[in-house]
């Protein structure tokens, strides 16, 4: 299992809108950048991601899994972009946020540190186990 980092404004789209979308999930759309890009391509069916909360709270929310494997994002009249469907599994008993990552010098080399512009980003199967402690979960 592969794990993730997924970003989106709450104004835009919040958790609390990916918890009403049900086992189902919804299509991650709209993404234009080919790093992120090249990261869902990569995503599998089972894989689980955070959900994060960004511009706006900055903090991981929640554990979302991938429920479909990349598709031509229907959203992008280029065709050169692709999406994959989300689901959200559970929320974190508490948010784990920007400022507490970066307390966390095990942490250090998160790409939501190093590479703080990338939407969608890989996560190690060590830091994974330490935001989800961090979070509760």
């Amino acid at each position: 299992m592969n794990y993730w980092l997924v970003k989106s404004e709450p104004s835009t789209w919040s958790w609390d809108q990916q918890v009403a979308k049900g086992n189902k999930g919804e299509a991650w759309t709209g993404v234009r950048n080919h790093s992120a890009k090249l990261n869902m391509m990569k995503m599998k069916k089972g894989d689980l991601a955070f959900f994060y909360h960004s511009n706006e709270g900055k903090e991981v929310v929640g554990i979302v899994e991938i429920v479909r494997e990349h598709y031509p994002d229907p959203t992008d009249a280029s065709g050169k972009f692709v999406c994959v469907d989300i689901a959200a599994r559970k929320p974190l008993k508490k948010p784990v946020t920007l400022v507490a990552v970066k307390a966390e010098t095990k942490l250090a080399d998160m790409e939501l540190l190093r590479l703080s512009r990338l939407s969608v980003q890989a996560v190690t199967p060590q830091q994974w186990a330490i935001v989800c402690k961090m979070g509760g979960v």
